[in-house]
């Protein structure tokens, strides 16, 4: 039971550390995207999804190594990381530690990708507005300058914006 539970305090730093990477990358990321650098945001993006597929196969690895704790212990169904620390009080504080640690960094991963979130949505927004006002005034047929120029009516109304 004692490797058991090695291997799961184990994984459990190695999650916490690839979260802290993670979140490393994501404020690079958000320092790119301040400066329009189009190569490294490419490249940080990448660095991302290899974070996410290396927590993804920790994440797995954690369940497993949970369910074989549980086998170890007779106990059916799946059990909590806060259970397993109650089931063996003299590695209780370590695994609780971990698993508070593991708990801030994806909060603060969490708060960030909210407000990127919301930042993408309302940018999305007004390229869509741009778009459908670029849209309506190019599909309607218009006059010209001499200088082949087409001639834009002063206001499009919001009725046509969102036409």
């Amino acid at each position: 039971m004692s490797r058991q539970l090695d291997d799961l305090e184990s994984i459990l730093r190695q999650l916490i550390e690839e979260h802290r990477k993670l979140l490393a990358h994501m404020e690079a990321q958000q320092a790119a995207m301040r400066s329009f650098d189009l190569t490294s945001l490419d490249r940080i993006t990448n660095l991302q999804e290899s974070s996410r597929l290396r927590i993804a196969t920790l994440e797995t690895r954690r369940r497993t190594a949970v369910a074989q704790v549980a086998r170890g212990l007779n106990i059916a169904g799946e059990l909590s990381l806060t259970r397993v620390a109650q089931l063996h009080p003299q590695r209780m504080r370590e695994l609780m530690r971990l698993r508070d640690e593991l708990k801030e960094v994806i909060g603060r991963i969490s708060s960030r990708n909210h407000v990127a979130g919301r930042l993408a949505g309302s940018v999305l927004g007004h390229l869509n507005t741009a778009v459908r006002l670029l849209a309506g005034a190019v599909e309607q047929a218009g006059l010209y300058t001499k200088q082949g120029v087409p001639h834009v009516s002063a206001r499009i109304g919001m009725m046509e914006a969102v036409g």
